[in-house]
């Protein structure tokens, strides 16, 4: 039983005490295996050796004119179809009712839980009826995305469809209103693991001090995407990469102070340490390739040759990578100042915002449509647009651009939140932190 040890959902909610210790553990995912490489061409094989020819039949024109067979390559295999999308409900993620909100949610779904959950639904498309079809309905109904009348019945109707629809958008999901995939992966879910995900995520929120603004801008991570708000409402949403499993981004409150156009990138020791010394022990040009400098105490380069590369000795120096579009932060950075040195940043690896996993940078989030987000920032009333800052970008200097006010900004981990009026939405976990409850085990049991 959820609450017998509480009897309330708050008290599972309750921030931890100060000096508490550190987040959990970040958790696992499978390691995906790499998409086969083409094959190499392949030369015909050799046959057994013929008898000597005539020496004018071996020089005659259809032996000079032989070409050997060649395999064609394979045609690449099509990417799988998009199943994730950007919500468009114009409430955001985080505001002032959230952490109150949410804990209420969160009391809901373990009653859910407590009085067995809800039914396992199979895989189904408009048309369909059938017992599997009334199944649909009363696992809808339960959590509110079917109206309770509408609950019962083994046809499928205009109402069915709708319901299915605003469960996708809660769960930040296409809207096709077909039940398979990423949705019916959704909809068996457990109760027990969305009260966890709800409780666990208001706990993150709880006492938090965030100034909101009239402007602020949010990051939600488990939903890798970025909110530009305003007097309240979501006037702007991009698709963003954060940090991976192995390089989470961090829960940032801070405030963006400029927009920095052709930065330099200041790399951080532990990819000093992890990766660029790796490197430039099997590669000693690295660095010149990548246009990266190593810079002494006093500002003056150094010689990559005079560094030991078999010791950690280049984490006593600064390694600082040229702006330009080989930099790792594309063209524009978000500045905003905070102790963990993440940013919201441009990218040359654009591709990656065109899938559904998008959990594969070293802590900072890679913004589509930055230039939009930055002149949004710069001036809300539209005479700054990111058309005059890709103008200002094409000299090849750096400039920095003061924000004539400092915009808050939240980066948070909420894999469950519901707004004031109820709606409850989710994500998922990708980072394992969710812990209230148990494990997901312990949860799904």
């Amino acid at each position: 039983m959820l609450l017998a040890t509480g009897g309330s959902a708050f008290a599972q909610i309750l921030p931890p005490a100060p000096g508490g210790g550190p987040p959990p553990a970040a958790g696992s995912l499978p390691t995906l295996a790499p998409a086969p490489l083409s094959p190499e061409l392949t030369p015909p094989r050799a046959s057994a050796p013929a008898p000597a020819a005539p020496a004018a039949a071996a020089q005659g024109p259809a032996a000079q004119n032989l070409a050997p067979i060649v395999k064609p390559k394979p045609k690449p295999k099509p990417a799988p179809p998009r199943e994730m999308a950007l919500a468009t409900d114009h409430r955001p993620s985080l505001q002032p009712e959230t952490f109150f909100a949410t804990a209420k949610a969160s009391e809901r779904y373990a009653e859910i839980a407590d009085t067995g959950g809800w039914p396992t639904v199979s895989a189904l498309a408009p048309g369909a009826s059938g017992k599997a079809v009334a199944t649909l309905r009363r696992r809808l109904a339960i959590e509110g995305d079917l109206a309770a009348g509408q609950g019962e019945g083994e046809q499928w109707d205009e109402a069915l469809t709708a319901a299915v629809k605003r469960f996708q958008s809660r769960m930040g999901l296409r809207q096709t209103g077909v039940v398979s995939g990423a949705t019916l992966k959704a909809m068996n879910v457990p109760a027990a693991v969305r009260f966890r995900q709800l409780a666990s995520s208001a706990q993150r929120i709880a006492g938090s001090t965030f100034g909101f603004g009239q402007k602020y801008v949010v990051v939600n991570i488990p939903s890798a995407s970025v909110e530009a708000v305003e007097d309240g409402r979501v006037v702007r949403r991009y698709t963003a990469v954060v940090g991976d499993v192995k390089h989470p981004s961090p829960e940032v409150a801070t405030r963006v102070v400029a927009i920095n156009l052709n930065p330099t990138w200041t790399l951080p020791t532990s990819i000093i340490k992890n990766e660029i010394i790796p490197k430039m022990r099997k590669d000693p040009g690295y660095l010149a390739r990548s246009k990266i400098r190593i810079l002494d105490s006093s500002g003056a380069e150094v010689d990559p040759t005079s560094v030991n590369w078999s010791t950690e000795h280049a984490t006593s120096f600064t390694l600082r990578q040229d702006s330009g579009i080989q930099n790792a932060l594309g063209s524009i950075r978000i500045n905003m100042p905070n102790s963990q040195a993440v940013y919201m940043h441009d990218t040359p690896s654009k591709r990656f915002f065109n899938t559904d996993y998008r959990f594969l940078s070293h802590g900072c989030v890679r913004v589509e449509g930055v230039y939009d987000l930055a002149a949004w920032l710069l001036d809300s009333s539209g005479r700054t647009t990111k058309e005059n800052l890709l103008e200002k970008q094409k000299s090849g200097e750096r400039i920095d651009l003061r924000l004539p006010q400092p915009v808050p900004v939240a980066w948070i981990y909420m894999t469950g939140w519901a707004s004031a009026d109820g709606m409850v939405n989710f994500r998922d976990d990708v980072y394992g932190y969710d812990r209230i409850g148990g494990s997901a085990h312990t949860a799904a049991r």
